[in-house]
C-alpha cells in the first residue's frame, strides 16, 4: 500500500481521501485553511447543489470544456453513485427542478461533516493550517511535498486538488497551477467562469434588481448561436446575473477575450410573434384612446416598461389608435428579441468556478495521473474542465477524485 498525500481538503481532496483510505492506503490531507470544505460550504448559496440527478449522457452535454476527457471518470463514478455515496454516509438528499441534487436539510455542512466523519473513521490524517508550497520530483517521479513551515513530507503518490481561483476568500490562490507548471505541465490560462456578465448599453443599469423568470436568453457570435436557453436571470448595476447569465458565461468567456458579443432576451417565449401581435392588438383595442406609454399595463414588470417604450420606435405620447401595423410589428420583435451587448465577465470574487487549468492532454483520463511525472495526480477544478451550473462541476470533482483514488 502507498503513502498518499492530498493537497487540498475541498470536494475532490476529501472524496479521494475516503476512497484511497478504503483501499488501505496511508492518507494525509493537507489543507491551508482552518477547516475542510470551505468553498463547499458556500456552494449553492450554502445549500450545496452537490450533483445533478441525470443520466450519465447528460453529464457530458453540460460540460463546456473537454467533455471527452471525462468519459472514463463519469462512467466510473456517475451522479447516481454520488447520490448513493452520500446517502450511505447518512445524508438524506432531494432532487429539485432541473435535476439539481441537494442535501434534504438544505445545509452544505451536512455534506462536509459526513465526509469528515468518514475520513476520521478510516484513519485519514487531516493536517489543517498546513500550506503546501512545492511538490518534490526526482527522476520523473514524485517524492512528496514541502510545507510552508519548511517540513518535507515524503510520499509515494501526490494528488493536487487545490481547486481554482474563484472565491479567493476561501483561500483559493491558484497554487495548483503553479505546482503543475513547476513540475513541467502546461496550464491553460485560468479565467473566471459561471460569473455575471458585463454589458454595454446604458439602459441595462436602469433595470438593476429586476429578476425575470421564464425567459429565453440567446448569445450570438456573429450569426452563430453559442448559447440559447430558457430560465431565470437578473439585471445588475453593470450587466446581467442569475442562472441563465452564469451558464452563458461558460460559453461566452473565451470569445469575450477577443470581441464583444450580441445577446437578446425573448421576454415572452411562450408566445409566437403572431400570438403576441394578436395580444397587443387586443390590448390596443381596449386602450385605443390612451397614449402608448399608458397602454401596456400588465405586459411587463413596472421597471421594464419605460425601457421598452424608449427602445421602441413609437413616441410615448402617441395615441394607440394612431400606431401603425409596422410600428406594432417592430414592437413585437423588440419583445421577442430585447437586445444588448456583452462586453466582458465579472471578477474571480463573483465567479463560481475557474475556467482553464492543467492541460488534459498531459493527464491520463482513466487514472488522473500525470503523463509527465509518475505518482502525481490532479483532480477537480484544477484541471482544464468546466461545466454549466446545476451540480455538474461538483460531479467532475467527485468523478475525477474517484478515478485518481482507484489508481493509487
Amino acid at each position: 500500500m502507498s503513502k498518499v498525500l492530498m493537497i487540498g481538503g475541498g470536494a475532490a481532496g476529501m472524496m479521494a481521501s475516503i476512497f484511497a483510505a478504503e483501499a488501505g492506503h496511508e492518507v494525509h490531507v493537507f489543507e491551508q485553511n482552518e477547516k475542510l470544505g470551505k468553498k463547499l460550504f458556500i456552494t449553492g448559496k450554502g445549500r450545496c447543489n452537490f450533483t445533478n440527478n441525470c443520466p450519465v449522457e447528460d453529464l457530458f452535454k453540460n460540460v463546456v470544456t473537454n467533455p471527452k476527457f471525462l468519459y472514463s471518470a463519469f462512467y466510473g463514478f456517475d451522479s447516481q453513485q454520488a447520490i448513493r455515496f452520500f446517502e450511505d454516509l447518512g445524508v438524506r438528499t432531494k432532487t429539485e427542478r432541473g435535476g439539481r441534487a441537494f442535501p434534504a436539510s438544505d445545509h452544505s455542512s451536512d455534506i462536509i461533516l459526513a465526509m469528515e466523519r468518514r475520513m476520521k473513521a478510516l484513519g485519514v490524517k487531516i493536517h489543517l493550517k498546513s500550506k503546501v508550497v512545492s511538490v518534490g520530483v526526482l527522476d520523473g517521479a514524485v517524492t512528496g511535498v514541502t510545507l510552508e513551515n519548511g517540513a518535507k513530507i515524503s510520499g509515494d503518490r501526490v494528488l493536487v486538488a487545490t481547486g481554482g481561483i474563484s472565491y479567493p476568500t476561501t483561500g483559493a490562490t491558484g497554487d495548483g497551477y503553479r505546482f503543475a507548471e513547476e513540475t513541467g505541465h502546461t496550464v491553460t490560462a485560468p479565467a473566471p467562469s459561471l460569473v455575471p456578465l458585463v454589458t454595454e448599453e446604458d439602459y441595462i443599469p436602469k433595470l438593476q434588481g429586476l429578476a425575470l423568470k421564464n425567459v429565453q436568453l440567446t448569445v450570438l457570435d456573429g450569426r452563430k448561436k453559442i448559447f440559447d436557453e430558457f430560465g431565470e436571470m437578473l439585471f445588475t448595476h453593470c450587466g446581467i446575473s442569475g442562472p441563465l447569465a452564469l451558464s452563458a458565461s461558460a460559453y461566452a468567456g473565451k470569445r469575450l477575450e477577443k470581441k464583444p458579443l450580441q445577446a437578446q432576451i425573448d421576454l415572452k417565449p411562450a408566445l409566437s410573434e403572431e400570438q403576441l401581435d394578436a395580444r397587443l392588438l387586443r390590448m390596443f383595442e381596449e386602450a385605443k384612446n390612451r397614449q402608448f406609454k399608458n397602454s401596456l399595463h400588465g405586459l411587463f414588470p413596472a421597471k421594464l416598461t419605460p425601457v421598452m417604450i424608449a427602445l421602441s420606435a413609437i413616441p410615448e405620447e402617441k395615441k394607440v389608435n394612431e400606431i401603425s401595423r409596422q410600428e406594432r410589428r417592430d414592437f413585437v420583435h423588440l419583445i421577442k428579441a430585447f437586445p444588448f451587448t456583452i462586453t466582458g465577465t465579472g471578477e474571480y470574487k463573483e465567479a463560481i468556478i475557474t475556467r482553464g487549468g492543467v492541460s488534459v492532454r498531459e493527464i491520463d483520463p482513466k487514472t488522473m495521473q500525470s503523463r509527465r511525472v509518475s505518482g502525481l495526480y490532479f483532480a477537480g477544478e484544477v484541471l482544464d474542465v468546466d461545466a454549466v451550473t446545476g451540480g455538474y462541476n461538483l460531479q467532475i470533482a467527485w468523478s475525477t477524485a474517484y478515478a485518481a483514488a482507484h489508481a493509487f
